[in-house]
């Protein structure tokens, strides 16, 4: 367990990575910061704090994935601005939604600095899609790509290409509502997991791949409930993280709400591009990381479940 006491909105967090020195990091978002687990032993140490804090009513919201580049931690902070805190009344301080480069990190002494405003970006450059309410999106993942940073906006349903610079392009838009969520590199294609739109049905669940070239979207594989993350895994097999049933159908203001609970799967891709459950009865998943043949999944209940044997 990587947080102290009840989270915001019962989430604790949604983003990892595994770091330079092979340790795995998570967002804290509830606390507003980064924790590190050796993946050997469990232990849990707070790597940066001070970030931006979740804020009461907003699902998802805070640090919401960390990535290193260069050796350097960069933080995706979502769902903070002043559209926020105006919209649900909070009393929280209103803050950038972006990339942020952690410039010192510790208990106490973290210091953050902004690198690129994507809310305001999106307002100014909004999607081909016309299914958004949000005017700066919400972002979902990050992903180091060619000296900077891809990011999934998952209510904008494209993929953002950050440099370290502060500049912001599209990288792909669908252009439809697919809901981007989780994202991998498998050597030069880039892997989208996507939840598909309300109700986040097995046949929208899906993942595909991008060539940096001409940006198509292949498929790969679908039929995952709420599908939140995807991984290459032993022998380049793809593995996909779905978080289960979604119990709210038909009713409205639930966007972005998580699945039932104790429905989540860790799903393999098979070679007919269909996702098949290898472990099932998995509470909430948010995201993953696979370690030689172990996958390390944390849960939105602020857990970490080792699952072994990815190679078998």
């Amino acid at each position: 367990t990587f947080v102290d006491g009840p989270c915001v909105d019962d989430i604790c967090g949604s983003g990892s990575t595994v770091g330079p020195d092979g340790a795995l990091y998570v967002t804290d978002s509830t606390a507003g910061r980064i924790q590190r687990i050796d993946p050997r032993r469990g232990t849990v140490t707070t790597y940066a704090d001070g970030l931006p804090l979740q804020i009461e009513g907003v699902i998802g919201g805070g640090v919401a994935d960390i990535a290193f580049l260069r050796g350097t931690a960069y933080v995706l902070v979502n769902g903070v601005s002043e559209f926020w805190t105006e919209l649900v009344g909070s009393d929280n301080e209103p803050a950038a939604e972006g990339i942020y480069r952690l410039d010192r990190v510790g208990a106490g002494t973290t210091k953050a600095t902004l690198v690129a405003d994507l809310y305001t970006w999106s307002e100014k450059n909004p999607p081909k899609n016309a299914e958004w309410f949000i005017p700066g999106g919400y972002t979902y993942a990050m992903q180091a790509y060619r000296g900077g940073f891809l990011v999934n906006d998952a209510h904008h349903n494209r993929v953002l290409r950050v440099r370290l610079s502060g500049r912001i392009r599209t990288f792909k838009d669908f252009g439809a509502n697919v809901v981007p969520t989780g994202l991998d590199r498998a050597g030069r294609r880039i892997l989208v997991g996507m939840a598909g739109p309300v109700p986040h049905t097995p046949e929208t669940g899906r993942a595909v791949a991008l060539r940096p070239r001409n940006r198509r979207a292949v498929p790969l594989a679908s039929g995952a409930p709420l599908l939140v993350d995807v991984e290459v895994g032993p022998r380049g097999r793809l593995y996909g993280l779905a978080q289960g049933d979604w119990p709210y159908e038909g009713q409205e203001g639930k966007e972005g709400f998580p699945a039932a609970p104790d429905t989540g799967h860790l799903m393999l891709a098979d070679r007919r591009g269909e996702f098949r459950s290898l472990v099932s009865g998995v509470d909430r998943p948010t995201t993953m990381e696979v370690i030689g043949e172990t996958v390390f999944v944390f849960t939105i209940t602020g857990k970490v479940l080792r699952i072994s044997g990815l190679g078998r």
